[in-house]
């Protein structure tokens, strides 16, 4: 048995890496490691799977090469999509051969490789000298018995994205909007006077379930790692997304199934609906690939389930680790370190990507406040308005099993209730929360 699955490995891994000529690579690829022992750069190869990733990273190159003239480096890099890149990580990881010096791992896949023996640098030098500087949450979602393997991108705050162009046909303030049933109601109003949905629903995803049980303080599993994916609040709010759909009639499925997909953008980008509930991160995306809307979308905080309860929620994440398979470690360390854990990329986090820094120390910083392609889209005072919300989000608790309940519920469990409508809600998590290890 053992024979048979190193064969199934071997072979994962030369189609993988022939996958590996179809990705994207940065300028200057034809460096080889012999170039940094003749004198020239070192070679550092990195993967991701989020295209607008490498913005930030070639960013951090040109500084680094600029501040370091004795350790000039030439980042290679490439980027696959979702899936692929998962996969061929985890397959060269398994197999000791393949794997870059430095690769992003989606928050909800990082338990993948964290299990057994980590075949991943721990960052824990480089996390301890900046940690009481970042939300503790953040940082604890790339951790194994104490020791930091992934440096985080952002807080990934949720928030509610309003077309303020259709609000204003409908006469809704999105201001006086502040509890869910404010929400209801107005949705009511957007659809009677302007027949657009208030909002789309994923189920090829999990962008809309997961962020509206965390804000009430749930998850898939508990802190323990106990399965609550049928909980009595998980139930509840799968009915509530059916409701908004069936019964309030406000709602509508989301276009492609996700809302991180050009069926969607394209829906969107021409005026679709009146809102959408997504994380703080997803600004790059308005920006990149619904240009339309510039100067429509608002962003303001979640509708509240009780008073005084949580605005937002945080979602989705990207760890950055060094591989142990890297003949750089020290240099690939240092650049991390660089590129994402300083108060210069920190900012730059925010300047280049949009998104909600970690590092909390930068988020009074005047560079956050400065014009950039983000507030020309979006307007002058969206970091003002996230930055309170930083502190309503509850830990998300990942756990080996983390990556499968997610599959699990995008793959069936959203499509049984909301599209197909063959299982009630309590039915269908209690399904998925049984084809879970116990």
């Amino acid at each position: 048995m053992k024979k048979i699955y190193s064969v199934i490995i071997a072979c994962l891994l030369v189609a993988s890496l022939i996958l590996g000529g179809c990705s994207s690579s940065s300028s200057g690829t034809s460096e080889s490691e012999g170039g940094a022992k003749s004198g020239g750069p070192t070679k550092l190869t990195l993967w991701t799977f989020v295209p607008l990733h490498l913005e930030l990273y070639k960013d951090a190159e040109k500084r680094w090469n600029k501040e370091h003239p004795d350790k000039q480096i030439k980042l290679e890099t490439s980027n696959y999509p979702y899936d692929d890149m998962h996969n061929k990580l985890l397959v060269s990881l398994q197999s000791g051969v393949g794997a870059p010096d430095i690769s992003d791992i989606e928050f909800s896949q990082f338990p993948n490789f964290l299990k057994g023996e980590p075949q991943l640098v721990d960052l824990s030098d480089i996390v301890n000298k900046v940690k009481n500087d970042y939300v503790q949450a953040r940082l604890d979602i790339y951790s194994k018995d104490g020791k930091y393997y992934g440096i985080p991108t952002h807080v990934g705050a949720t928030v509610m994205y309003y077309n303020k162009e259709i609000m204003d046909k409908a006469g809704v303030n999105i201001d006086n909007i502040k509890t869910w049933d404010d929400y209801i109601a107005a949705g009511k109003q957007v659809v009677a006077k302007t027949k657009k949905p208030m909002t789309t629903i994923e189920t090829g995803g999990p962008w809309t379930f997961w962020p509206l049980i965390s804000q009430q303080n749930s998850d898939f599993f508990d802190k323990n790692g106990k399965v609550t994916l049928d909980n009595e609040t998980n139930v509840k709010t799968l009915q509530f997304m059916y409701d908004l759909i069936y019964k309030e009639k406000i709602a509508k499925l989301t276009p492609g199934g996700v809302h991180n997909g050009e069926e969607y953008y394209g829906f969107m980008n021409q005026g679709g609906a009146a809102s959408v509930l997504m994380p703080f991160w997803y600004m790059s995306r308005f920006v990149s690939y619904m240009p339309d809307l510039k100067g429509k979308i608002a962003v303001r905080p979640l509708p509240e389930f009780t008073p005084g309860g949580n605005r937002s929620a945080g979602m989705g994440g990207t760890g950055t680790v060094v591989t142990k398979q890297s003949k750089h470690i020290e240099l690939a360390k240092e650049f991390l370190a660089f590129a994402k854990t300083t108060k210069e990329a920190n900012i730059q986090i925010w300047k280049l990507l949009g998104f909600d820094p970690a590092r909390t120390d930068v988020w009074d910083s005047p560079e956050l406040r400065e014009p950039n392609k983000f507030t020309e889209y979006f307007g002058n005072d969206i970091f003002d308005t996230v930055k309170p919300l930083l502190k309503e989000i509850a830990p998300i608790h990942l756990t080996e099993q983390s990556p499968q309940a997610r599959s699990v519920l995008q793959t069936g469990t959203l499509d049984a209730v909301l599209r197909n409508k063959t299982m009630k809600p309590a039915e269908a998590l209690k399904d998925a929360a049984d084809k879970l290890p116990k």
